[in-house]
């Protein structure tokens, strides 16, 4: 007796005329871990790296810290800007005192805050894409976090919101240490990261 061989099929979602939405977004089942919705379309994220990791735990840490008490921080959660974008910041700052442990995003109007660390995979969406799309939604501070060279150390440029342009302005880029005053008083040591 021969035995059959083993057949794999792969079931792609075919996208709607128009392009997904964020209703289709939180409902389509099966969909992997930390699908993002931009421009209607979903993108699949890669497995992450240890760099990328570390450095958030590093800064969700360092945030909460410091953060008020009207502020939550959050990582790897969904951010609906409208009806065609919802993309995960690696991290958020949100402005509420009380949230729903069942809830799957956050309305950008919450938002003071999103952080990208930028992956290999991702690269032209973390620099280019997301910051637009977060300063055209309204999103007061942005943060771009990269590694420095081949080492495992981050660097961090600190971006305001630019009301006049709906644009991001760069304030500072920091090397050792982050310290700023905006959105609230933060002091997180970067060189931290040699021991986690």
């Amino acid at each position: 007796m021969t035995a059959e061989p083993l057949r794999t099929t792969t079931s792609w979602p075919v996208p709607p005329k128009d392009g997904y939405t964020v209703d289709d977004l939180l409902t389509l089942p099966g969909l992997p871990p930390h699908t993002e919705l931009i421009d209607g379309s979903l993108v699949f994220v890669s497995p992450q790296r240890d760099f990328h990791s570390i450095v958030i735990d590093m800064l969700v840490a360092g945030l909460r810290r410091t953060a008020p008490p009207e502020v939550r921080v959050r990582r790897e959660m969904t951010v609906k800007l409208d009806e065609r974008n919802a993309p995960e910041p690696d991290i958020c700052v949100v402005r509420t005192s009380e949230i729903d442990p069942d809830q799957t995003y956050f309305d950008v109007a919450d938002v003071c805050l999103a952080v990208e660390v930028v992956s290999p995979d991702s690269e032209s969406r973390d620099r280019d894409t997301k910051p637009h799309k977060y300063a055209r939604a309204g999103i007061q501070h942005f943060w771009l976090v990269e590694r420095a060279g081949t080492d495992k150390h981050p660097v961090v440029r600190v971006y305001d919101l630019s009301e006049d342009t709906q644009s991001y302005a760069l304030v500072g880029i920091f090397h050792e240490r982050l310290k700023l005053s905006v959105p609230f008083d933060i002091d997180i040591d970067l060189a931290d990261v040699d021991n986690l």
